[in-house]
């Protein structure tokens, strides 16, 4: 029997605003976590060329693998060999190949809520059983070590995330240490999704590896280095596993896109435009810490890392949902409802994405001002 999944309820109201920008409404997209910027200029540059000179066949690209295994080198002084990789067609393809390859049928994964809808949803879809754990802002909203030792029955798998989504929050080196040593004790395999490193406005972000060189870690050229469509992403497994979890990625999805395996290669080394996408991001950001508050969104998540802010609107709704909703169509700026981030508590909270422009991210602001003002 299969298992019963949620909607990504973000897509629908999306979907919604789509319909209004048919109708000539003005729309600002601040619902989805993917970056308004284009892959870098060189990226293109190369897919264009490859274009009119490649079959673009099945393949793996063997440069691409070396030049990702250099940069757990540079940026963690994490050795790992290309055998250790496989590509994926994005970070959602790696979740599902780390989780298939890992875990069997009925074994159960811990992981924080709130946390991507993704999570516990795939999880479900593999006959898994998802154990969400409520971390609240005493917390940070991250799973803590003290946390996973009081469980009373260790889960097979951990799946844990820094900077998180919807949060932002990024876990300190020991946090991540302490977290790894308590899921050595209790014989607990962990995946770590870093897909939303190289974007940090307060701390650096450290990889799981640095402290667990046996977690499975996923990543993508999605986030940071602005290449959602291009649906490219890897799965770096411990050599005990690396096998068995390649076998798994070619099975399910064959190989990567390999256009975009070409542009990603050239574009990791767009350090310059990279690093201004996320002065942008750093100023909208704080454009909103500043603003938010005045609206009477004062209880926010915080947004160290990654994209977004996750505000509580409590003070104007139980719901969510509906509220995204009337904001859309009030307003024509598209948010995020708490409740695909949080089943149980969500409802009160909701996720603004500010991997836009500065000036959408003002034009945004001076929308939402009038309309919360308005309400209070």
């Amino acid at each position: 029997m299969s298992a019963d999944i949620d909607p990504f309820h973000a897509i629908a109201v999306s979907r919604l605003a789509h319909d209004l920008k048919t109708q000539g409404r003005s729309i600002i997209h601040m619902e989805f976590g993917q970056p308004s910027t284009g892959a870098p200029r060189n990226a293109i540059q190369v897919a264009h060329q490859i274009l009119d000179q490649d079959a673009l066949g099945y393949w793996e690209s063997a440069p691409l693998k070396a030049r990702i295994c250099k940069h757990y080198q540079e940026t963690y002084n994490v050795g790992v060999s290309p055998d250790l990789l496989s590509l994926t067609s994005g970070a959602s393809a790696a979740l599902v190949a780390a989780l298939a390859s890992s875990f069997n049928a009925g074994d159960t994964i811990a992981m924080a809520r709130p946390g991507y809808v993704s999570y516990r949803n795939t999880v479900k879809a593999l006959g898994m059983t998802a154990l969400e754990l409520d971390c609240g802002p005493e917390e940070r909203f991250v799973l803590t070590a003290e946390r996973i030792r009081a469980l009373e029955t260790s889960p097979a798998g951990l799946i844990i995330a820094s900077p998180a989504n919807p949060t932002g929050t990024i876990m300190t080196a020991t946090e991540l240490e302490d977290v790894a040593e308590a899921c050595r004790e209790r014989n607990i395999r962990i995946i770590s999704d870093e897909i939303y490193h190289g974007l940090s406005y307060t701390s650096r972000t450290h990889s799981m590896l640095e402290f667990e060189p046996n977690a499975l870690v996923i990543n993508s050229f999605s986030k940071y280095f602005s290449m959602a469509g291009w649906r490219l992403g890897w799965l770096l497994a411990p050599p005990e596993q690396a096998t068995k979890a390649a076998a798994y990625t070619g099975i399910l999805f064959l190989t990567a896109p390999s256009l975009a395996q070409h542009a990603a290669l050239a574009a990791m080394d767009a350090t310059e435009e990279l690093s201004a996408n996320v002065e942008t991001y750093k100023a909208n950001r704080r454009l909103l810490l500043d603003a938010l508050p005045a609206l009477g969104l004062t209880d926010i998540a915080p947004p160290d890392g990654a994209f977004y802010i996750y505000a509580n609107v409590e003070a104007f709704t139980n719901d969510s949902m509906s509220l995204c909703h009337t904001i859309l169509s009030e307003t024509g700026v598209v948010l995020a409802p708490g409740i695909d981030f949080d089943p149980v508590n969500g409802h009160k909270y909701i996720r603004i994405s500010f991997a836009v422009s500065t000036r959408e991210t003002e034009d945004a602001l001076n929308r939402l001002t009038s309309w919360f003002q308005s309400k209070r």
